[in-house]
């Protein structure tokens, strides 16, 4: 079965949208304080919803080209390594950042928090841009 793959694509695109100019206004000599966290607050947001759609995606793509009841009811760490075994991913390791990354998010309450997970959030983009290319080559 084809998955319809608009909303991660529109999802990658705008973290990536989000990760260009936070690196933009990161690279200018003068920065406001506000500025900065108020546009890394919005990589994190872009990062959190792509995430989201990332692992689901696969699920569902996993589910429709491999078989129903192999990820259902299994854990994240499981998911991706199955998502490595078919080549949707290539580290399993690095999946389990981002998701940790992103349960970090619903507990940002300082900045040393809110950095890391911005960090994790600019380094996710590409592999997040990366799996949506495999997703669409390997969509029948």
């Amino acid at each position: 079965m084809r998955l319809e793959l608009s909303s991660l694509n529109k999802a990658v695109f705008s973290l990536e949208r989000s990760v260009k100019v936070a690196e933009a206004k990161l690279s200018q000599e003068i920065q406001v304080c506000d500025e900065i966290e108020t546009i890394k607050a919005g990589v994190i947001q872009n990062f959190e919803f792509t995430y989201e759609l990332c692992w689901k995606f696969m699920k569902r793509w996993i589910e429709e080209n491999v078989s129903r009841g192999i990820v259902d009811g299994v854990t994240r760490r499981e998911l991706f390594r199955v998502g490595a075994e078919n080549r949707l991913i290539n580290d399993v390791d690095e999946w389990m950042e981002y998701h940790y990354a992103r349960n970090l998010t619903s507990h940002i309450y300082d900045q040393d928090v809110a950095e890391q997970v911005y960090k994790t959030a600019v380094s996710f983009f590409p592999a997040s841009k990366e799996f949506l290319e495999r997703l669409k080559m390997r969509n029948d």
